[in-house]
């Protein structure tokens, strides 16, 4: 049976094309020994994380065997949050690649009504699942700050330094070696 990869996008009007070329990358790099799932969220242009979390549910619920999940931007923190507050289904969830992801608090430019992470939400996600957090020092939409905000927050997680903007360059070789060493 193939590793499963469920990559949810981020948002923003047009978001599901424009990650679409981080899941091609993806896609080639990982070869024909994994399945990498790209559902369409609802709503891009304006992710909320209850209609969000059905859409995640439903995937997760059609998936066997050993699963990584990855989340880019906004969809990366919905990804955690989801975690972290919903009971999951029986899934082998082995690996957690975080990209560019905008941290819910100490940045005053980043905090909104609702846009927050349980207490203590790192104890809460999958006990056996190896955690990668992806940033560019060059994004221009989610400071790089916040990576550093989630590091400390997830004290095992492995922190990759990238370059490459917000996309990466739509290069994810990173996130397929780290991947494959799962």
């Amino acid at each position: 049976m193939k590793t499963q990869v469920l990559f949810i996008q981020g948002g923003g009007s047009g978001a599901h094309q424009e990650d679409a070329a981080l899941v091609g990358s993806l896609r080639r790099e990982l070869g024909t020994s994994y399945d990498v799932l790209y559902p369409q969220m609802p709503h891009e242009d304006s992710p909320d994380y209850q209609a969000w979390k059905l859409q995640i549910r439903k995937e997760l619920e059609g998936l066997q065997g050993e699963i990584i999940l990855i989340g880019h931007s906004v969809g990366g923190y919905i990804l955690l949050k989801y975690l972290s507050k919903e009971k999951q289904p029986d899934t082998s969830i082995v690996g957690l690649c975080i990209i560019a992801a905008p941290y819910p608090s100490g940045d005053e430019n980043w905090e909104f009504e609702g846009f927050a992470l349980p207490k203590d939400f790192g104890a809460k996600l999958p006990a056996n699942a190896e955690i990668f957090l992806y940033h560019s020092h060059d994004d221009q939409i989610v400071p790089f700050a916040h990576v550093l905000l989630y590091a400390n927050a997830l004290s095992k997680a492995t922190v990759r330094e990238t370059n490459g903007g917000h996309q990466l360059n739509n290069n994810l070789v990173m996130v397929a070696e780290d991947i494959k060493g799962l």
